[in-house]
């Protein structure tokens, strides 16, 4: 998590929503992909920590359909379309920093994970580095406005 909070960082400063992702496979706890947030500089708004860190795993491991030992570290809550992406991805396992009350999809909002129509449901541990992480988000949009 100390990763994707650094990447968090890095996001920031280039201006982006300070998120971090880390993909890990715990058999070997090899790092397998990573990113941090970048719509804005990708102009691209599914540019997410965690897709671009699934679109880097799925190269990678040379499917989009990725291991079943993988960890996805997060330090925000995924979204709906970050928690759709996961499962399709068939993510074993993730964990996430700060609950986001407005736009997450796992424990708040559309809950993606708990719908009868969602095809895999990752094991899920949240609060990981919450407060570093929502300090970063707070003095991040603090400076904002």
């Amino acid at each position: 998590m100390r990763t994707a909070l650094a990447l968090a960082q890095a996001a920031a400063d280039q201006g982006e929503t300070p998120v971090g992702c880390v993909i890990v496979d715990e058999a070997t706890g090899e790092t397998i992909a990573s990113a941090a947030n970048g719509p804005i500089g990708l102009n691209d708004p599914t540019a997410h920590a965690e897709i671009v860190a699934l679109r880097r795993a799925a190269e990678v491991t040379g499917n989009y359909r990725l291991r079943p030992n993988l960890t996805l570290y997060v330090t925000l809550e995924p979204c709906a379309m970050c928690a759709g992406a996961i499962s399709h991805a068939r993510i074993a396992r993730v964990v996430y920093g700060a609950s986001d009350p407005k736009s997450g999809g796992v424990a708040q909002g559309a809950r993606v994970w708990d719908h009868p129509q969602c095809h895999w449901k990752p094991s899920v541990t949240a609060g990981v580095e919450a407060d570093a992480a929502a300090t970063l988000l707070k003095d991040f949009f603090k400076a904002r406005r």
